[in-house]
């Protein structure tokens, strides 16, 4: 087996963690593994808050419902889907294209992608543009096939918590063989957590918060059940 599967399958939810300090490049690592996920049209609809600072930690473990693995965590990671920042990245890829050489015929066509991109993501006064674009794809459906497009804002948040979740993975597994364990977490408090961090509610939605640290010696490990494969997989 090699390296990369022995991490995934290596990988267990922390409870407790030792205090360790993570090193700068490690922290690097970790999210620029993350970082290269794959995502829809590589638009990249994600932030990710690494909070390490021993009061910031304090507060956000607090929001995270005092959770041991919050608690005792070396940081935290806090996953949070984005829909606002489409425009910025897809201006940011041309600008890169640019610089990079691309021809003015491979730039010209991911301008005009950009340009149909924004349809994709307005919603309109009230929402109302994207329950238009919705009540048209139904119809369409009828006769024609057609991929399920996020019409209204809470399909696109569904849109961006799966490429999000990609990232996130990543992330873990990077940090499994880096070393370092950790432990996501869904119970948490969005409202507040997201006003601690400043974040937007009509275009950020927090998918998770994984804790990150050292597994502590006194974690005790439970035997591990999945399902077996052929209860889950089926081919066809």
């Amino acid at each position: 087996m090699n390296e990369i599967l022995e991490a995934i399958f290596r990988r267990r939810a922390i409870r407790a963690f030792d205090p360790v300090e993570i090193p700068e490049a490690v922290r690097e690592q970790i999210l620029q593994a993350a970082r290269v996920a794959p995502s829809s049209f590589n638009v990249q609809p994600y932030r990710f808050y690494w909070v390490e600072t021993p009061a910031m930690k304090k507060s956000a473990a607090r929001l995270c419902m005092g959770q041991a693995p919050a608690e005792t965590a070396s940081a935290l990671v806090v996953a949070v889907a984005d829909i606002g920042s489409w425009r910025a990245t897809t201006e940011s890829q041309l600008e890169w294209m640019r610089k990079e050489g691309f021809s003015e015929t491979q730039i010209s066509k991911a301008a005009k992608k950009a340009k149909l991109a924004k349809w994709f993501f307005l919603q309109g006064w009230l929402g109302i543009f994207g329950g238009l674009k919705w009540a048209i794809l139904r119809v369409v459906n009828c006769w024609k096939i057609i991929g399920t497009v996020p019409a209204a804002r809470q399909g696109l948040f569904k849109w961006a918590t799966k490429s999000t979740s990609l990232a996130c993975e990543n992330l873990m597994i990077a940090a499994e063989a880096l070393g370092l364990n950790t432990c996501p977490m869904e119970g948490f408090d969005g409202r507040r957590l997201g006003k601690f961090l400043g974040l937007n509610p009509r275009t950020h939605e927090i998918v998770m918060v994984i804790a990150i640290g050292k597994k502590s010696a006194s974690h005790v490990e439970q035997p591990q059940w999945r399902r077996p494969l052929e209860a889950t997989v089926k081919f066809l």
